[in-house]
C-alpha cells in the first residue's frame, strides 16, 4: 500500500475574491491517477494508491482464510467452527490438535514470510534488479553457513541459533557491499558478487557438514531445506519480539525507498544522502531476512517471488511492503500445507514446495530479461 504525505491547503477568509480559489480545477488539486485524498482533521492529509488498497485487502482475505485451512487440515479434520473456537479462546475438544500442535507451526511461518517478502522488497530496491533477493545474492547461504558450524559445534537451541544467523547474514552483506561498492552501486555488479559469495559461502557450508557428526549431519542438511516441522510456541517468541523490535526500522524503510526509487541525481537533488539511505534499507533487509533464515532455515525463492508479484498486482513504481509481506507469509502458508498433505503420512520440508514453485520463476525471469536487452 503506497501512501504520500501532502500539505493541507492555506485557510482564506470566505470574503476573499480569488477565482482560482474557487475555481473546478482548484477543487480537484494537482492528484496522480489513481490516488485518493484522505484528510485527518485540518492538520494532515495522505494520498492513497487504491489499487494497493484493495490488493492488500483482497491478499489478507486470501491470507485469512488459508490460514483456516491450515488449522482444519492435517491427520485428523477439524471443522472449521471448531478452529474459531479456539482462536477466541473458548474451550474446544480440538485445542490439542488446533492451538498446541499446529497454530504454532503456522505462526513461525506467518512471521518468516513476511519477514521473507520484506527483505526480499528493501534489497531489490536498493539493487534495483528483480534477482537480488537474499537468497541470491548470499545472504541466507551467509545464515546457513555460520548456523552450520554452530551445529556442528553441539548448538543445538532454535533459540539461540538465531544469533548465528544473523551474524552469518550481516558477514555476507558486509563483504558483498564491500566488493560491489566502486564509488557507487551498480545493480550488475551488485549481483554478480553476491552469486559468487553465495558460492563460496555454500562451499564452507559443506566442508563443516563433512566434519561433523553424521547425527548433527542429517539435522543440519534438514534445516537448510527449509523446515516448519517441530516449531512451538519457544520457537515464537524470539522471532515475534526481534520482528516487533525490527517494525521502527521497516515503517522507515517504507518512506525511504521512496528516494531510493528514483535515478541518483534527481534524489541528489532533493537533498537525500543516497549512500546511508541504501545502507540503511540492506541493514534492514538483511536483518530480516537472517531472523527468518535462523527460525526455519533459508526457505529459498519466498523473497524473490513476492516483491515482484507484489509490484505486478499493485501497479506501482516501487515496490509495496505491505503486499510484498503478504504474499510472502501467504506463499510459505500454502507451500507448508501443501508439504504436509501431499504425501502424507510424509511430511516434506516447506522449502522443496517453495523451490518447486520459485526455480520456474527465477528461469522466467532470466529469459525475460534477456528478450527486453535485445529488444533494447
Amino acid at each position: 500500500m503506497s501512501i504520500s504525505p501532502t500539505q493541507s491547503p492555506p485557510h482564506r477568509a470566505p470574503d476573499h475574491p480569488d477565482p482560482a480559489f474557487t475555481s473546478p480545477s482548484r477543487k480537484s488539486g494537482v492528484r496522480p491517477a489513481g490516488y485518493s485524498l484522505v484528510r485527518i482533521g485540518h492538520r494532515a492529509s495522505f494520498l492513497i494508491h487504491r489499487r494497493s488498497v484493495i490488493t492488500a485487502t483482497v491478499l489478507a482475505l486470501l491470507l485469512a482464510a488459508a490460514c483456516v485451512c491450515y488449522l482444519s487440515l492435517g491427520e485428523s479434520t477439524v471443522a472449521p467452527a471448531e478452529v474459531l473456537r479456539v482462536l477466541l479462546g473458548q474451550p474446544s475438544p480440538d485445542e490439542l490438535v488446533v492451538g498446541t500442535l499446529r497454530l504454532p507451526r503456522l505462526v513461525v511461518g506467518l512471521l518468516i514470510g513476511a519477514a521473507f517478502g520484506i527483505a526480499g522488497a528493501l534489497i531489490q530496491t536498493v539493487a534495483r534488479n528483480p534477482l537480488a533477493s537474499p537468497d541470491i545474492i548470499g545472504i541466507s547461504q551467509g545464515a546457513t553457513a555460520v548456523t552450520v558450524v554452530g551445529l556442528t559445534f553441539g548448538v543445538t537451541s532454535y533459540t539461540v541459533l538465531p544469533y548465528f544467523s544473523v551474524a552469518g547474514g550481516l558477514a555476507a552483506a558486509v563483504l558483498v557491499y564491500f566488493f560491489a561498492w566502486r564509488g557507487g552501486l551498480n545493480a550488475i555488479r551488485f549481483v554478480l558478487i553476491g552469486i559468487g559469495i553465495g558460492v563460496a559461502l555454500r562451499s564452507i557450508t559443506q566442508l563443516a557438514m563433512t566434519k561433523a557428526d553424521q547425527h548433527v549431519a542429517q539435522q543440519a542438511q534438514i534445516w537448510m531445506t527449509g523446515s516448519l516441522n517441530g516449531r512451538g510456541w519457544e520457537e515464537v517468541q524470539p522471532l515475534a519480539w526481534v520482528l516487533l523490535a525490527l517494525i521502527p526500522a521497516v515503517l522507515w524503510a517504507a518512506r525511504a525507498q521512496r528516494t531510493v526509487s528514483l535515478d541518483d541525481g534527481t534524489s541528489t537533488a532533493l537533498g537525500v544522502r543516497l549512500g546511508r539511505v541504501r545502507l540503511g534499507l540492506v541493514t534492514v533487509g538483511v536483518l530480516l531476512a537472517s531472523v527468518a533464515t535462523g527460525a526455519a532455515g533459508p526457505v529459498d525463492f519466498v523473497a524473490l517471488l513476492a516483491p515482484q508479484t507484489a509490484r505486478r498486482l499493485t501497479r506501482t513504481a516501487q515496490i509495496p511492503l505491505l503486499c510484498s509481506a503478504l504474499i510472502g507469509a501467504l506463499v510459505v502458508v500454502l507451500a507448508d500445507l501443501a508439504a504436509r498433505r501431499l504425501f502424507s503420512p510424509t511430511e516434506l520440508p516447506v522449502g522443496v514446495l517453495t523451490a518447486a514453485v520459485g526455480a520456474p520463476y527465477l528461469i522466467w525471469l532470466i529469459i525475460r530479461g534477456r528478450t527486453a536487452a535485445g529488444k533494447a
